[in-house]
Formats: structure tokens, sequence, C-alpha cells
């Protein structure tokens, strides 16, 4: 009833109303997958961003796909690529999977138990800005076995991964249209969403978004894509692996910030009223139980490693508890 409640108060913020969605996203168990084919090969040429033939085994029933590396900073620094699925060979009809067509998924970087917490860091940051709006990326947690029909790939074993919903089906699902744009005016934002997002992104320690081009884009927004709904803007922010909540061995601040690791919280939200501001703190002070749930229950890890989740989350709503301070912050550190 409390989950109803505080979505019945984002609608009200917003003036919009919840469609139906996805099978694959409205579950949150987590989904035992098997997937095999030519690991070694994808990997070995994950810069080329070759389709190849692979088959998803899921409830007792093997299915063909084709399966290729994706990413941008994370073809670099992972040894093991993050990846997108194409159902468009197969028939996914009776399956979890049905309705999709293509399907990002966030996959661990590297070998060792580190990368998996990783993994689940980073999907509890989607699962948080899941609770506060609507208009989010939705997300699943995949338990994932890897076959190698190239017998390099060693250590079998199930490992954790999330599938992101597709951006199409975001736009459709809250009635509206994807934007691509080079850029965006703030008086053209939804000023209680965007001021949404910029206490998130303060809240789970991310400085690694913008509303403007990222370097080797054509298109807006840095880590974050646009929707139009009526005749306004909505971001909605996605990868986060970079963020202080993950800590990814690999993650560094922006040098231009002089932050000395990306634990350190700094506002970049754009300057807005006080009011909208304030609103926004408020709303996500009232979801804390509901947040620090979220990594309270998160599976596979240690309990040192939720401790540690739950302690950084919990330093924003301490450090919240003065709303004029932090305001006084946030106006200090606000861009434009």
């Amino acid at each position: 009833m409390r989950l109803f409640r505080l979505l019945i108060l984002f609608f009200s913020l917003t003036g919009l109303s919840p469609i139906s969605a996805d099978l694959l996203f409205e579950s949150d168990a987590v989904l035992d997958i098997e997937l095999t084919g030519p690991i070694d090969t994808l990997i070995e040429n994950k810069n080329d961003r070759t389709d190849y033939p692979f088959v998803l085994h899921i409830d007792g029933k093997d299915h063909n796909i084709m399966v290729r590396a994706r990413g941008k900073s994370r073809l670099r620094v992972c040894d093991f690529p993050p990846l997108r699925f194409n159902f468009e060979t197969g028939d996914m009809s009776q399956t979890d999977f049905a309705g999709l067509s293509k399907l990002k998924l966030v996959t661990h970087c590297r070998n060792g138990p580190k990368n998996e917490y990783d993994v689940l860091e980073e999907y509890a940051a989607y699962r948080i800005f899941m609770l506060l709006s609507n208009i989010s990326y939705r997300v699943r947690l995949l338990r994932l076995t890897y076959i190698d029909t190239d017998q390099r790939l060693k250590n079998v074993r199930p490992r954790y991964a999330f599938a992101i919903e597709p951006q199409e089906h975001v736009a459709e699902r809250v009635g509206g249209t994807r934007l691509n744009v080079t850029g965006v005016r703030k008086s053209e934002l939804n000023n209680n969403q965007a001021a949404i997002v910029y206490v998130f992104q303060y809240l789970i320690g991310n400085t690694d978004w913008s509303f403007v081009l990222a370097e080797n884009d054509d298109e807006c927004c840095h880590n974050g894509d646009l929707i139009k709904i009526g005749e306004e803007i909505f971001y909605v922010p996605y990868d986060f692996d970079l963020a202080g909540i993950v800590n990814a061995r690999y993650a560094k601040p922006d040098p231009s910030l002089k932050l000395k690791n990306v634990r350190l919280r700094r506002y970049r939200g754009y300057c807005t009223d006080r009011q909208t501001l304030h609103k926004a703190i408020r709303f996500v002070k009232a979801q804390k139980a509901e947040v620090l749930d979220i990594a309270r229950i998160l599976p596979g890890l240690t309990s040192k490693q939720t401790d540690k989740i739950v302690e950084y989350l919990d330093k924003f709503f301490d450090r919240a508890e003065d709303e004029e301070s932090l305001l006084k912050e946030y106006e200090r550190r606000c861009l434009g």
C-alpha cells in the first residue's frame, strides 16, 4: 500500500498515469537462464560488434538468438563486455522475453566476486530510480550460466546480470515519444522529474551524467535519454557504474570536478527554483525505508557488502535531515 501511495503521489506531481508493460519487467524474481555459443570469439571481437548465433535455454526449452557485445567505456575496461540480445531469429512468444526485439544486458566486467557485487549495486541504483519515478528504465535481475562452444571460457557457473527495458518500450509505457536531439533547454524539462533526477544522482553519488553531448556522441544526453510527453521533456538516466554506490575499481571522477574518488558526492543538476528542489528532497527522503530495503534484499552479497551499501545511502539521508543546508549546497553547485 505504501508503494501504491508513493506512485500516486508521483503521478500527481507529473500529471501522468501508468500504462501496462512487458512481461519480463513485471516480476522482481531472479530469472535463471543459460546462454550457449561462441563466447570467446565474441569477446575477442567485441569491438567489431558482430552478432553471433547463440542458444538461450529458458524454462526447459532452447531458443535461437543473436548476441553481440555493446557499450562504450566498458568495452575498453572490461574483460567480459555488456551484451545485446537480438530475438528476431527465434520465437520468444511463450517466454518472459515475449514482445522484445532487442535487449541490453549489464554483465560482470571481470572475474572475481567484486565484479558481481558491482552488477548488483548498479542494479540497485536502477531499482532506486524506479521507486522514485515511473519514467525510468525498469530492470530484471538474471542469473546467467555461460556455456562457451569455443571451449575456452573456464569456471562455468551462474553469474548475475540484469536486463534493461528498451527505450521505445519506456516511451510507449508512459505515453510519450523518444527524442533524438543534440540538446535540451532547461525550460523544456519537466521540473518535477528533473529535480528528482538531480537528488537521485546525488543520493547514489553519480557525477557521470549531464544534459549535453558526451564525447563522440551525436545525440543528447550523456548517460540519459529524453522522452517527450505532451509539451514537456523528461530526462531518463542510465549507466551508473561510475557512481559511488557501485565504486567500481575502474571508476574515477572527471578531473575537472577535483574529487578524490567517486564515493564523494557532488551536485550536478541545473539551477532550479527552490520550491521544486525542496519538494524533490522531501519526496526522496520519504522513500528512505524503501530505498534502504532495496539494498538490504539484494541477493548474492555478503553481509559486509550489504552494510556498506546501506551505510553509503544512509549518509545521504542523514545529510538531508538539514534540508536548508542541503538546499544551499545544491544552489551553490548548480549549473546554469
